[in-house]
């Protein structure tokens, strides 16, 4: 068979391997059974998974392509083009999905009677904006519109960059409307889902692309290509993995529950998976390692892959319609803490707890776990060439990851949403000793000593942070006036706004927070360790740093009234410090935050420089 005619048969069986896999998991599954009451009729019940899956292969599409270009090939050249090409397309076919799922839905929602009638386009205009189920597709869809005419129109490093930031970001609404039902563990569902879809849209898309791809790359590229694409497709099996199981956990109340109907749909894809890691495993040990990465083995591997992945796309579209035993088993949302935070206030915070106590947040271990393998096999790497890398470094590194983990995913993030001074505590830590700690372990240094360098135009990890750190952005960034400008606005701003009361309901915009205050802490502690800091100038803005936490923690201590009383002050807690008290806790531990920051001034003072 031809490359052009097997360029068509890969996608082709792609989807309909996935379109077989959706109808039998709906099946076994029962997600497009009839319902007693208001039942929308089988085109409703059947066409939305089926528009789910369209709409799951077409980000996928995007989403790959687009990382694909970024991380394994050269902008300019015909192999960029047709990946950006690719993008578009998926992002046009994700378009018209995204908008025939989000019609299925209102359907589906609300079983309206049908019609041209203006009553009836009323309704679904209502749906789209007023709901946030309907917020979601309209959102999806617009972006998707977006990225179909970036992806076309631009062919630079820059654009193509913030494109495919976009084409993630536009996965993310979705993802949160994911699976059936409303579980109590909410927040680590959403989080788990946003990490799964994002890890499968880059495995599967990568090797869409790959085969588009395949037809006008010469024969040494073609090594160098899927080499590339091999070592994004582990990352991304690594996180579809973690997040999956995780994603499980929150969807089963105990072991039974693997024998239900639900359980029958999960096994499927679990199968499929564990399939696809173990092609993954020969394709990189006995193929590649071989060089063996001809026309015929390349078809073989990537037909049987299509097929395997069309499976498991298919069973997670059938799985996002199957009811889970844990919907059934969830108790009502009926007491204070239950309607805010969609989880049941925890027992009294003891000593104990300050130990044992632990609510993962699978975003940061993630980032955590990937972060310390790096770091630990580059410190392998240049010690295996005879170089020498400070162990403290490496300590301070490490000890910074667990930092991060345990305030993010401890006890301070098990009893956050219940205590002001708790929440305060994260935030500082997160904003001063983190990022001190990170920066110390000097990530950037080890990374430009032990990535290897591209010869052939294209970007990887270390070309990409070089091309940041000397980009207009980094030095507006770098500079120490807007370092310590951006401590202040961010501290300040996640205190003393509604942007407090929008991090703590929406774990979305939790983790925003996140990033924003370890970013901005990174860019004050960078200021402060930088070399050529005028004396005048280093005390300006170590001044300005230590007084930012002191005039915050001095604010909430004087405040009159409670803040976010109908968040604090109405979680029912009868347990600890009432309302006002742990208000006025949490004022001190934000003046406390000074003294970190001063022992990092003086750590980082020119005379003791590290």
């Amino acid at each position: 068979m031809k490359p052009q005619s097997l360029r068509l048969a890969g996608p082709a069986i792609l989807l309909l391997a996935a379109m077989l896999a959706v109808v039998v998991a709906l099946v076994i599954g029962g997600g497009a059974s009839p319902r007693l009451t208001s039942d929308p009729g089988a085109l409703v019940r059947w066409g939305l998974p089926a528009a789910k899956l369209l709409v799951n292969l077409a980000a996928a599409a995007m989403v790959g392509a687009l990382v694909l270009a970024l991380f394994g090939l050269r902008a300019g050249e015909r192999e960029f083009d047709t990946a950006l090409d690719t993008a578009s397309i998926g992002a046009a076919v994700l378009t018209v999905a995204s908008g025939i799922t989000g019609f299925l839905t209102f359907l589906s929602s609300f079983n309206p009677q049908f019609s041209i009638e203006a009553e009836f386009g009323q309704q679904l205009g209502r749906f789209l904006t007023e709901t946030e189920l309907g917020r979601v597709w309209l959102i999806t869809t617009t972006a998707a519109a977006t990225i179909t005419m970036l992806a076309f129109a631009v062919r630079g490093w820059a654009a193509t960059l913030l494109t495919g930031v976009l084409s993630v970001a536009t996965l993310v609404p979705m993802a949160t409307q994911g699976h059936s039902g409303s579980l109590a563990n909410h927040d680590a569902a959403v989080m788990a889902l946003v990490l799964h879809v994002v890890g499968a849209s880059v495995w599967l898309g990568g090797l869409l692309t790959l085969v588009f791809l395949r037809p006008i790359l010469r024969e040494h590229r073609v090594r160098v290509l899927v080499e590339r694409y091999s070592t994004l497709a582990l990352v991304a099996f690594i996180v579809v993995t973690v997040s999956g199981i995780a994603r499980t956990m929150t969807s089963l109340s105990g072991w039974r529950d693997l024998l239900s109907a639900y359980g029958a749909v999960l096994a499927i894809k679990v199968g499929a998976l564990v399939l696809l890691g173990a092609i993954g495993a020969a394709h990189r040990r006995r193929f590649i390692a071989r060089s063996a990465t001809g026309s015929g083995v390349f078809w073989v591997f990537v037909l049987i892959e299509f097929a395997v992945m069309g499976l498991a796309s298919g069973a997670a579209a059938a799985l996002a319609r199957t009811p889970s035993p844990a919907d059934a088993t969830t108790p009502a949302l009926t007491t204070a803490a239950e309607i805010l935070t969609e989880a049941p206030l925890p027992p009294e915070l003891t000593l104990s707890r300050w130990l044992t106590t632990w609510d993962l947040d699978l975003l940061w271990a993630v980032v955590a776990g990937f972060a310390a393998f790096f770091y630990v096999a580059g410190v392998r790497r240049l010690r295996g060439r005879g170089e020498d890398w400070a162990s403290w470094r490496t300590g301070t590194w490490l000890g910074g990851l667990l930092l991060l983990m345990w305030v993010t995913g401890g006890p301070i993030a098990a009893y956050a949403d219940y205590l002001h001074s708790i929440d305060m505590l994260g935030r500082l830590l997160l904003a001063t000793v983190v990022p001190l700690l990170l920066v110390l372990g000097a990530p950037l240094r080890l990374a430009d000593d032990t990535i290897l360098v591209r010869t052939d135009d294209s970007r990887g990890c270390r070309e990409w942070i070089h091309a940041f750190t000397r980009s207009t952005v980094a030095r507006m960034l770098g500079h120490p006036l807007a370092g310590v400008g951006l401590f202040v606005l961010i501290l300040w701003g996640t205190s003393a706004t509604g942007a407090l009361r929008w991090a703590l309901a929406d774990p979305l915009a939790h983790e925003l927070r996140v990033v924003l205050t370890l970013a901005s802490g990174v860019l004050l502690i960078r200021s402060l360790r930088s070399s050529t800091l005028p004396r005048a100038m280093r005390s300006v803005v170590a001044g300005l740093a230590i007084l930012t936490p002191l005039t915050l923690g001095a604010w909430v201590l004087l405040q009159p009234g409670l803040m976010i009383a109908d968040w604090f002050g109405a979680m029912g807690r009868v347990w600890g410090l009432e309302p006002m008290g742990d208000q006025r806790l949490a004022g001190a531990i934000a003046a406390l935050g000074a003294i970190p920051i001063l022992a990092a001034a003086v750590i980082l003072h020119p005379r003791g420089r590290v």
